[in-house]
């Protein structure tokens, strides 16, 4: 997210926010341990790209290692206009329920993790988000797509945090 709280820009852009191979290979780290992404349309469009990228053969390990993680992970899709999945591993809801998702997140062997932060201010309306990692860009974009939810209290605990090179900054929160 960029330092004032944005996801994408006031035009949808978000290419302020590609990382480089140093956060690449800390994301992949983080999302190694997710059994189970559950997403947004419009983050499912955005990540459909990592199931068959053109070129991998020739794409550096850390891209070769995001695709593998991706593929390997079972896919929830909330949308109500989605008529079939582009990838395998998934299947599509047409509205987010909170109780299905308890009894998910109940049952899973693996993480389950939300992508897309309308789906993630759902999940954490309804209490179902147990920690939050933030990357903050060091970019300002004065408005767009907002990252955390208004309206809604929600204690935390930082437990990590690290800096990267290129000025990006991870925090690590639990939700007390």
């Amino acid at each position: 997210m960029s330092l004032d709280g944005y996801v994408a820009d006031e035009r949808g852009n978000f290419d302020w926010a590609a990382p480089d191979d140093e956060v690449h290979r800390f994301v992949n780290d983080l999302e190694r341990p997710v059994g189970t992404y559950l997403l947004g349309r419009r983050m499912y469009d955005t990540l459909l790209y990592w199931e068959n990228p053109p070129g991998l053969d020739a794409e550096p390990a850390v891209i070769k290692d995001f695709a593998a993680i991706w593929r390997g992970a079972d896919k929830v899709v909330y949308s109500t206009t989605l008529e079939k999945a582009q990838s395998a591993r998934t299947r599509i809801e047409r509205h987010f329920d909170p109780e299905a998702v308890r009894r998910m997140k109940s049952a899973a062997a693996k993480d389950i993790t939300v992508g897309g932060p309308h789906l993630a201010a759902e999940a954490i309306r309804a209490g179902l988000v147990d920690e939050l990692h933030l990357i903050v860009v060091p970019v300002m974009v004065g408005g767009g797509n907002r990252a955390l939810p208004d309206g809604v209290r929600v204690d935390l605990q930082l437990v990590d945090e690290g800096r990267f090179g290129g000025g990006a900054v991870h925090l690590h929160y639990l939700v007390r």
